[in-house]
């Protein structure tokens, strides 16, 4: 008789996404941003992962179609759920809303600014409709919730 090997408790696994120009963060327009950059983001993002005991993939584009590959890559390498800024693309981005549908995966949308209390053409998200929920105007804070947020929405 073969022993049947113990299944180890595997670790949740989420994916973060960051779109366009947020590589610049900490350069551009700290009025808005702030002075935080995206390695300091990523850095308490991995701190709190490891707190919530969940595995975390880290990616930034600023090209759609490779936020559309990664969100589509997410379904089928055994990932949980995601977490997305897609900065510019949440006003404009069909293909990344069409994505998230297609995965059906929870989704969290986070904004460092409130886009709400910003240029009229940004208080409309595509993506917040498909998303589980959206956190905005909390700065480096929004994707801290914003993690904590998809982790809770994840299904065990």
């Amino acid at each position: 008789m073969k022993a049947r090997k113990r299944s180890k408790n595997k670790k949740k696994k989420v994916l973060v996404l960051h779109g366009p120009n947020l590589n610049l963060l900490g350069k551009r327009e700290k009025n808005i941003y702030g002075k935080t950059n995206l390695e300091m983001i990523n850095n308490a993002l991995r701190k709190l992962a490891k707190e919530l005991k969940v595995d975390m993939e880290v990616k930034q584009s600023n090209i759609e179609g490779e936020l559309v590959n990664y969100i589509q890559k997410a379904a089928k390498n055994g990932t949980k759920g995601i977490l997305i800024n897609p900065a510019a693309y949440t006003h404009t981005s069909v293909a990344i809303r069409d994505a998230i549908l297609a995965i059906q995966l929870p989704v969290v949308e986070v904004h460092l600014s409130n886009i709400y209390k910003r240029e009229e053409f940004r208080h409309k998200s595509l993506i917040a409709p498909v998303a589980v929920g959206q956190i905005a105007g909390f700065g480096k804070e929004s994707y801290l919730l914003g993690l904590k947020a998809l982790v809770e929405s994840i299904e065990v």
